[in-house]
């Protein structure tokens, strides 16, 4: 009888231990994600900071004669027939 109850306690502790250890790491997460202030990032005032460039566009490209040249695809018109099979997973 004193084995079975010295075995009983022994896990007992080790139950314990585990739910301290369980305890401990659930408050350290709500501590750092509720109760821990955000820190100030600079990153987005620097990128604001930064003068803008501006963007040129150069429309005289679009007059180039080799551009003139090229012609436009030809209209594909649209299926007569229903596309596929009523059920595609049959086999054929």
């Amino acid at each position: 009888m004193a084995i079975v109850f010295l075995q009983e306690k022994k896990t007992q502790k080790n139950l314990i231990f585990i739910f301290g250890i369980a305890l401990i790491i659930t408050v350290f997460v709500i501590w750092q994600g509720f109760f821990k202030k955000e820190k100030t990032t600079t990153l987005v005032e620097e990128t604001l900071a930064l003068p803008q460039k501006e963007v040129k566009i150069n429309f005289e490209t679009f007059k180039d004669p080799l551009l003139e040249k090229l012609q436009s695809f030809t209209e594909i018109s649209p299926l007569k027939e229903t596309p596929g099979r009523e059920n595609p997973f049959i086999s054929y």
